[in-house]
């Protein structure tokens, strides 16, 4: 039960009481203080003060100040009289409940009359925010509509003078041109008058082929127009020769057949996609590149994220089935996860996809025969798996790792034996 205290001080005038409660060693945030029109509480556990005022107080305007192991209440009257005690006498209990519980409801109103007239002037605040937006965005619609209009006037009284200075270009063209002319049939103005009017048809025939000679001289610009443009292109060919592939092998120990095989076989592989499954609608571009899958595929099992693996080779392989890299990569996230039949399967998939055996595809080959020899192992099939690791050591004779392994699987083999004599 809360202890009341009792050691409070208290002074008035005819407008205001000051009431000093020291806290007893409490801290001042643990402190919760509640005041009302007639009500005032103060709750720093264990103890708990609480007074019926004499008379109603403006709460609105009376102030509390915590600090040096004090709260000192400034309690403004609603009417400027002295009071002749602190607290309200004659109170019963059913009393103080009612005064407790109306305190409470008028507190709960103004909070929620504060918490209304916050969100009003929010609102007040957005809209005419939301105003002036909107009319500086009109004012900035306007200088960019009569910035387009100055433009456009600007542009069509060039068009304009343009075309007058083209015209006035034009007359005066026209105007020497036929002075020009008439400077040139002038002679032969006075030639026609000098001959006698009985000339033979040669000499009209000559006249009109000089008067020819001369028309064509009067258009030489349109004729040099048409003397420049070029004769329509000719179709042709053109031969492409590529360089041979080299393979430096002896010619008895060549491989170039094989070589050109697994490169045709690689080539067709890059090209078997099947993007038109509907399944593969919603994929963005580069998640329908096998490449691209692959690539990510490899970063996820660099981070031991292996189903998140799995599932990007998955999508590559149903994307592009002929890639052997994707089921050789998928083998080793299965022989991480202990899917060993899995890993067996991927791995004499990727075998199969890897023929014709050659120099390019070594390295592919003889990790496939230890994926699957290593997963033969882990099933104690160790016969099959020595089969596997001896196939990997046939193509690299110099791989210490794949060397000590197989000599493991000798001894376990060994063991077996003896143990079953």
């Amino acid at each position: 039960m809360p202890l009341q205290p009792s050691d409070y001080s208290w002074q008035q005038t005819p407008t205001t009481v000051f009431l000093s409660l020291p806290l007893r060693g409490v801290c001042a945030r643990d402190a919760d203080v509640f005041c009302a029109e007639s009500y005032l509480k103060v709750n720093f556990p264990p103890f708990l003060f609480e007074v019926f005022l004499y008379a109603p107080i403006d709460d609105g305007n009376s102030k509390a100040k915590i600090g040096n192991d004090a709260v000192i209440f400034t309690l403004y009257k609603k009417e400027a009289v002295m009071w002749e005690t602190l607290c309200m006498s004659g109170v019963d209990k059913e009393m103080m409940q009612t005064i407790r519980e109306k305190s409470i409801v008028q507190a709960q109103a103004r909070a929620k009359e504060a918490m209304e007239a916050k969100a009003t002037a929010r609102r007040e605040d957005q809209k005419y925010a939301l105003n002036v937006m909107m009319k500086i965005e009109e004012e900035e619609r306007k200088k960019i509509e009569e910035m387009k209009e100055n433009e456009r006037r600007k542009a069509t009284k060039e068009l304009e003078a343009w075309k007058e200075c083209q015209r006035n270009t034009g007359g005066q063209e026209g105007a020497r041109r036929e002075q020009k002319a008439s400077r040139r049939e002038e002679p032969f103005q006075e030639r026609r008058k000098l001959k006698p009017q009985s000339l033979t048809g040669s000499s009209t025939s000559r006249h009109s082929a000089a008067k020819g000679r001369h028309l064509e001289s009067i258009f030489p610009e349109e004729l040099a127009e048409e003397d420049c443009v070029p004769a329509p292109r000719s179709a042709g060919s053109i031969a492409v020769s590529f360089t041979p592939r080299v393979f430096p092998t002896a010619l008895r120990e060549s491989q170039a057949a094989q070589e050109e095989e697994w490169l045709y076989k690689q080539a067709q592989a890059r090209r078997a996609m099947n993007t038109d499954a509907p399944e593969f609608g919603d994929l963005k571009e580069e998640e329908k590149n096998p490449e691209w899958l692959k690539e990510k595929g490899n970063k996820l099992f660099a981070t031991e994220n292996y189903l998140a693996a799995i599932n990007a080779y998955n999508l590559a392989i149903r994307l592009n089935s002929k890639m052997p890299v994707l089921y050789l990569n998928r083998a080793a996230c299965h022989l991480k996860l202990k899917n060993l039949h899995k890993a067996i399967e991927d791995s004499s998939t990727a075998l199969e996809l890897l023929t014709p055996p050659v120099a390019d595809n070594a390295d592919a080959r003889m990790k496939a025969h230890v994926r699957r020899g290593a997963a033969f192992c882990q099933l104690e099939l160790y016969v099959e798996g020595l089969q596997d690791y001896e196939a990997a050591l046939r193509i690299d004779p110099a791989n210490t790792t794949v060397q000590n392994d197989a000599e493991k699987i000798r001894n376990v083999i060994q063991g077996t034996e003896l143990k079953s004599q």
